[in-house]
């Protein structure tokens, strides 16, 4: 289902910039990559993955830093259904794009991934396109004559940055996260 273009872009500036928690060599990798069309919202993508139902302590980790929420597989899930509620699933969709790129060591892949990252959110004539600035637009322009596994590094920056500053903390505070909170918490009163 196409979400809707968001209305209004925010520019996040390079002195705002958090580092997001790449999924590099040395991280528990995932074991595949998100589908298009994915039957469910981790990471995996498989229907019986554990991700579906986050035990009270990690629903309360996800409080304690944005990376600790990008680097749960059900944190990302819950995360990416919030973001659908604010017409800005396409953010998470881009950095989940942009990690598996990273991945890619095949050069041929990496060149077809590449090429539909582009088309589908840096394009401006994409209804998913991603709010980035010119500077890092004519970046990735440059770049896309020879793509390689880390040409949107800048762009999944800047996205990572507008997600942490601008919708987590409406995650925190939204009914969807106060549900799980409780369920946990009753989950745990249950259990004593």
């Amino acid at each position: 289902m196409p979400t809707p273009h968001e209305t209004e872009k925010q520019h996040i500036g390079p002195e705002e910039a958090d580092q997001p928690p790449s999924m590099s060599s040395h991280d528990a990798a995932p074991p595949a990559a998100p589908s298009r069309n994915p039957c469910c919202l981790c990471w995996c993508c498989c229907c019986g993955c554990s991700c579906a139902t986050p035990s009270p302590e990690e629903v309360r980790s996800w409080a304690q830093s944005f990376d600790k929420l990008m680097h749960s597989p059900a944190g990302r899930s819950v995360f990416r259904e919030f973001l659908r509620t604010e017409y800005s699933e396409e953010n998470m969709l881009f950095w989940l794009a942009c990690e598996e790129l990273k991945a890619e060591a095949n050069q041929h892949v990496v060149d077809e991934k590449a090429r539909l990252i582009y088309e589908d959110y840096v394009s401006i004539l994409s209804p998913k396109e991603v709010s980035l600035d010119s500077r890092v637009r004519e970046g990735i322009n440059k770049k896309m004559q020879e793509p390689s596994a880390h040409t949107f590094d800048d762009a999944q920056l800047q996205i990572y940055t507008l997600m942490h500053r601008d919708s987590y903390p409406r995650f925190l505070s939204s009914p969807t996260y106060r549900a799980l909170l409780f369920q946990g918490s009753s989950q745990s009163s249950n259990e004593a």
